[in-house]
C-alpha cells in the first residue's frame, strides 16, 4: 500500500530534517514494502542525494496471523498485549508471529550490518514493531529484549550510534516526527486505534 497525503508530508519532513543538519546518507535500507520504499525515495529527495534502497526482508514488520483462529476474549489481548510494557517473547502478535521470532531475525540482520564497516552513516526506513525491537537492544546495550511501550509515530527519526563492540550502542532520539515534535495530540498507540477500529468494523457487519 503506498503513503497517503499525511504519510508522503511525514516522510518529506523528516528529508527535510537531515537536509538542515547537513546529514548524508552512505546506504539507505528498507524492509521491501512500497511505502518504505516511497518514504525512502521522498527523504532522499529532500537532502539532494542518490541511492538505490537496498531491500532486507529480515527487516519487515511483525507478521500476524488471522483474527478469525482466535476465541473472542483473546481478540483484545491479541491487540493490545504485544505493545504493552517490556513483553515476553513468546508473546504472538495477532496470533502470528512470537516477539522472539521478530526478535531472532531483526536482531541477526542489526549483527550483519554492523560488521560491514564501509558505511559511517545508514538510513533504516522500517515498521513500528521492527522499530521497537531494535531500539529495545540499543537500550540495553545490546541485549535481547522488547520494550512494547516505545512509542514509534508514523514518519518517525530514531537517531542512534553504533560502536565497535555489540554492546557499544548510543541512542540520541527516539520518536521524534518533525511535524510534531511533542506528540500533544496523540493520546494512544497505533494498536489501540487498530483495536477500535476493528471493534467498529466487526459492530457494523453485525448490523
Amino acid at each position: 500500500m503506498p503513503l497517503n497525503e499525511r504519510g508522503r508530508e511525514e516522510a518529506s519532513a523528516a528529508g527535510r530534517e537531515f537536509a538542515t543538519q547537513n546529514v548524508r546518507f552512505d546506504r539507505v535500507i528498507v524492509s521491501g514494502l512500497p511505502r518504505t520504499i516511497e518514504t525512502a525515495r521522498r527523504v532522499l529527495e529532500q537532502t539532494g542525494q542518490s541511492i538505490e534502497p537496498e531491500i532486507w526482508p529480515e527487516w519487515q514488520e511483525i507478521r500476524g496471523g488471522k483474527l478469525k483462529n482466535l476465541t473472542t476474549s483473546d481478540v483484545e489481548r491479541a491487540f493490545l498485549s504485544v505493545f504493552d510494557g517490556v513483553v515476553p517473547e513468546e508473546a504472538q502478535f495477532l496470533g502470528g508471529e512470537t516477539i522472539g521470532e521478530l526478535l531472532d531475525r531483526a536482531l541477526l540482520a542489526m549483527a550483519r550490518l554492523r560488521a560491514d564497516k564501509s558505511w559511517d552513516t545508514v538510513l533504516l526506513v522500517l515498521h513500528g514493531g521492527v522499530n521497537r525491537g531494535l531500539l529495545s537492544h540499543a537500550i540495553t546495550a545490546g541485549g535481547r529484549a522488547f520494550f512494547g511501550h516505545l512509542s514509534q509515530a508514523t514518519g518517525c527519526i530514531n537517531a542512534l550510534d553504533a560502536g565497535d563492540k555489540p554492546d557499544d550502542w548510543i541512542v540520541h532520539a527516539i520518536n521524534h516526527s518533525p511535524p510534531s515534535p511533542l506528540h500533544a495530540d496523540v493520546r494512544n498507540t497505533t494498536m489501540e486505534l487498530l483495536y477500535a477500529q476493528f471493534l467498529r468494523l466487526k459492530a457494523d457487519d453485525m448490523n
